[in-house]
């Protein structure tokens, strides 16, 4: 299986092994070699004076220099007491002029001064020197100048970790030291690891569970959120940016549903549309139908009063027909966003006065009263006049269509902290309770009392939504309908 098709916590699990075991072993290295460097400052704090004890035996030195004879009597006596140690005696250039090596086994003739000197001047431990028996070996060394008659004649140079303990050591690491180190890292490892696993279960419990809730969704679709709610609300407890995810999908798909329960009932909706209209419109057509093709067979036994008669019915339906269809292709282009508000400022007061004008003749008609009860100084808002103008003129007929002979149509403006409240209010016998839950998203074609509705007031609310209101049908112990906006 490719590294690709695991999963996020297998994934995780994998890169954390192979993550602890390389901390394990550097952790080794470092600490094997941190050992060293500490094995060494101690030995070489320790042997400080060995060379200084070495440069005080006289023995060493005669009249014409070195006394080799007690030399390699004394380099014998220290390599059998000390194996790892090894003497050799300098010139004043680093020149070594005596040492036991075994033949072939000395790789310098000189050796560096530099670090004796740093070793004299008492410089911070541990200080490394040549190795005589190595080209690019460096150790930890013990030094003191050697001087005859009070002048300097070389160094006694001792290397602390000569040839024989590393040979030794070499051995023995490669041995118990190695194996015991690489056990005590495997014990780590192994441990580390069981509690990276587990940590590692228990921090992807959520994204898991998060996992789940969106394979359900992904299979079933919004029918999944039910199942899907017990994983999503264990997803979203606690803090982090897992709860944060799951948080995230539940509001993501509480909003995917209500969308979805959106458009079912939009969908629905439609469909009643299309029913009632279709239904509207069979009526005026089936009229309109009968009537002249009565008059087209009974045409020569009709007097002319029936023939006007029954052309103006005909003309009514037709008429009926006419204003079906524009608000039809009204309704359309506000549904699908072909007019948008061009919005200017006007005084609201001015154009209910407008409003009321193309009605007076109408009203007046009917014996009714047109009443606008408004405030002075009312603000100016900021609208699509035609619009509004539309609104307003859907919403007046309607009043005065529904309102009895005698009765009263009455717009109030007030001003509110938002803009300036309309309310259109009639004594007509209002809205039924049956037609009130979808007045504003179905046409009302249905007749009530004699009265047939149309798509007025759906067509209303679509204008108040494309400038950020909306309409609501008002309950008044003392009037009809009533209906109420805010505009801005």
């Amino acid at each position: 299986m490719s590294f690709s098709r695991l999963s996020l916590s297998q994934r995780l699990s994998l890169v954390f092994a192979v993550l602890l075991l390389a901390c394990c072993g550097a952790s080794v290295w470092l600490q094997t070699k941190a050992n060293g460097v500490h094995e060494q400052e101690v030995a070489q704090r320790l042997s400080m004076g060995l060379a200084a004890h070495i440069a005080d035996n006289s023995a060493l030195m005669e009249a014409g220099g070195f006394n080799e004879v007690a030399v390699h009597e004394l380099f014998d006596k220290l390599m059998a007491v000390n194996p790892s140690v090894e003497v050799y005696l300098l010139g004043p250039d680093g020149r070594i002029q005596a040492q036991a090596a075994p033949p072939g086994h000395l790789k310098r003739n000189r050796v560096d001064l530099a670090p004796v000197r740093q070793l004299l001047a008492g410089a911070p431990l541990p200080i490394f020197g040549d190795d005589p028996r190595s080209i690019d070996s460096r150790k930890v060394f013990s030094a003191a100048p050697l001087k005859v008659d009070g002048r300097d004649a070389g160094y006694v140079y001792v290397v602390l970790f000569g040839e024989a303990r590393d040979t030794l050591a070499a051995n023995f690491s490669a041995d118990s030291v190695l194996r015991s180190t690489l056990w005590s890292m495997a014990l780590v490892a192994l441990l580390g690891l069981i509690a990276g696993l587990a940590a590692f279960h228990l921090i992807t419990r959520p994204l898991r569970q998060l996992t789940v809730a969106v394979r359900h969704f992904e299979a079933d679709g919004l029918v999944a959120l039910d199942k899907a709610a017990p994983e999503l609300e264990l997803a979203s407890k606690g803090g982090g940016e897992i709860a944060a995810l799951g948080q995230a999908f539940s509001r993501m798909t509480q909003r995917l549903a209500e969308q979805w329960r959106e458009l079912t009932l939009r969908d629905q909706q439609r469909r009643e549309l299309f029913a009632n209209i279709s239904h509207d419109l069979r009526t005026p057509l089936t009229s309109l139908h009968g009537y002249l093709e009565t008059l087209l067979v009974k045409a020569d036994s009709l007097s002319a009063a029936e023939q006007r008669r029954y052309l103006e019915i005909a003309l009514g339906q037709s008429r009926k027909v006419g204003r079906l269809a524009q608000e039809l292709f009204e309704l359309a282009r506000l549904e699908y966003g072909v007019v948008k508000p061009e919005l200017e400022s006007f005084a609201l007061a001015d154009l209910v006065q407008d409003v009321f004008q193309k009605f007076e003749l109408a009203a007046e008609a009917r014996s009714q009263r047109l009443v606008p009860d408004i405030v002075p100084g009312l603000p100016v808002v900021t609208a699509d006049l035609g619009m509004i103008e539309r609104v307003l003129t859907n919403l007046l007929d309607n009043a005065i269509s529904h309102t009895p002979e005698g009765g009263e149509i009455v717009v109030q403006l007030r001003p509110e902290a938002a803009g300036v409240r309309v309310e259109i209010s009639d004594t007509g016998p209002g809205i039924p309770g049956a037609l009130r839950k979808g007045l504003f998203v179905r046409p009302v074609f249905s007749s009530v009392g004699g009265r047939a509705g149309g798509l007025g007031l759906v067509i209303v609310k679509r204008i108040l939504q494309l400038h950020g209101s909306d309409i609501r049908l008002l309950q008044r112990e003392d009037k009809g309908a009533v209906f109420s906006f805010l505009l801005t």
